[in-house]
């Protein structure tokens, strides 16, 4: 019954619901938008704050449902409740319905959090909640609230299982942050609210795009021809063009010696 449960969590944690909402809202593909990812945060740059908010409720409720059919099924055995979570994480991250192109898997691990250690992950959360709200950078929130569970685990102590458990959490959540960590050491991490990637595929088309414009209107310009001078060409060009004049020759009434 354990593998069941693991099984299962894995097969509810690989529905996407940013891929299917977005399919169904905006008839695209998430993964080929902002920053290509399958979450609620590129979710909400590309298609706005209700669709969002759709994805992160659903997401975190996968997360919610596997721990609760695995205690369910399983009651007697606490590493399965874990280990059906954090199927449904892996399931988020690489999803078998979507070609293992998933999101990051926050929400649903703040769904199996306060399924199975409330009170530890509410402490992680207030500190992740808050460098999102002083920062407006939801991957570091992120990184902190995975990187502060197995420590709030040990500090309300809870049993093994769950300390292990989220040490691996924060391994999932650490590794898919992994290019948003090097963007925030360098300062380019998109922040909260940023909607220049709305609509834009991966890798900043609309920034190529628009420096395509740019260069094309500079090209355009260094092409062009000068002005002319008031007055028009005629004038300038003419008296630039014209023959020197040479020596007066003696008019028919100047043979005076």
């Amino acid at each position: 019954m354990a593998v069941i449960v693991v099984l299962a969590g894995y097969l509810l944690g690989s529905v996407s619901f940013s891929v299917l909402i977005a399919r169904w809202r905006g008839g695209i593909d998430i993964r080929a938008h902002g920053s290509g990812n399958a979450g609620a945060t590129n979710t909400l740059r590309v298609l706005g704050l209700g669709p969002a908010v759709a994805v992160f409720a659903l997401d975190t409720l996968k997360g919610v449902i596997a721990v609760l059919l695995a205690l369910r099924l399983a009651p007697d055995t606490p590493w399965a409740h874990v280990a059906a979570g954090l199927a449904a994480v892996a399931g988020h991250n690489w999803p078998v319905w979507f070609r293992f192109r998933g999101g990051k898997g926050i929400a649903t691990t703040i769904g199996i959090v306060a399924t199975l250690m409330f009170f530890p992950g509410l402490a992680a959360g207030i500190v992740g909640i808050l460098a999102i709200v002083f920062t407006r950078y939801v991957s570091l929130g992120s990184l902190l609230f995975t990187g502060l569970l197995p420590l709030s685990a040990l500090l309300f102590k809870q049993p093994a299982e769950l300390v292990w458990g989220s040490l691996i959490i924060a391994v999932f959540a650490w590794y898919r942050h992994r290019n948003n960590l090097v963007k925030l050491i360098k300062g380019e991490e998109n922040k909260l609210g940023d909607r220049r990637a709305k609509l834009a595929a991966p890798g900043g088309s609309e920034a190529r795009g628009a420096g395509s414009d740019s260069g094309r209107a500079s090209v355009g310009t260094a092409g062009a021809e000068p002005a002319h001078p008031p007055g028009g060409p005629n004038v300038a060009d003419s008296a630039a063009g014209a023959e020197p004049a040479g020596p007066a020759q003696p008019g028919k009434g100047d043979n005076r010696l």
